[in-house]
């Protein structure tokens, strides 16, 4: 299990983070109001949010996201809304850090702290690098 102390910043990130990839749904509307649903991965995972790969479509800063995290078998491990920090709009690797505003404990226990969900998805052999 890989984890990386992340002092406070100016993108807010703080405490213990896991380089961890797995698999997501964010839900939001655009702002056409057209609703979007975008699959993709987390990068690294945190107390009260996360860094996800979204390779179709970014949500803007600032929106409210709907965020679902699945286990292996594709049964929902929790929901949770989250708001868009920031992004990266990087072509080949876009990106989005989501800090969660609702059910941050459920976030905590049934992501973050959950160690039989961190140990099937870690892959102890990169290194978190903030």
């Amino acid at each position: 299990m890989l984890e990386q102390a992340v002092t406070q910043n100016s993108e807010r990130r703080y405490g213990t983070r896991f380089l961890i990839s797995l698999p997501i749904r964010v839900e939001w509307d655009d702002e056409s109001g057209s609703h979007v649903v975008e699959d993709g991965t987390t990068e690294n995972i945190g107390p009260e949010g996360t860094l996800v790969h979204l390779p179709r479509a970014l949500p803007n800063v600032g929106t409210s996201v709907q965020l679902a995290v699945f286990e292996e078998k594709g049964a929902e491990v929790v929901r949770v809304e989250a708001r868009v920090l920031r992004v990266e709009r990087n072509a080949a690797h876009p990106l989005a850090a989501l800090r969660m505003f609702d059910s941050v404990e459920s976030w905590r226990e049934n992501v973050w702290s959950n160690q039989p969900l961190i140990k099937a998805f870690s892959d102890s052999s990169e290194e978190y690098d903030d």
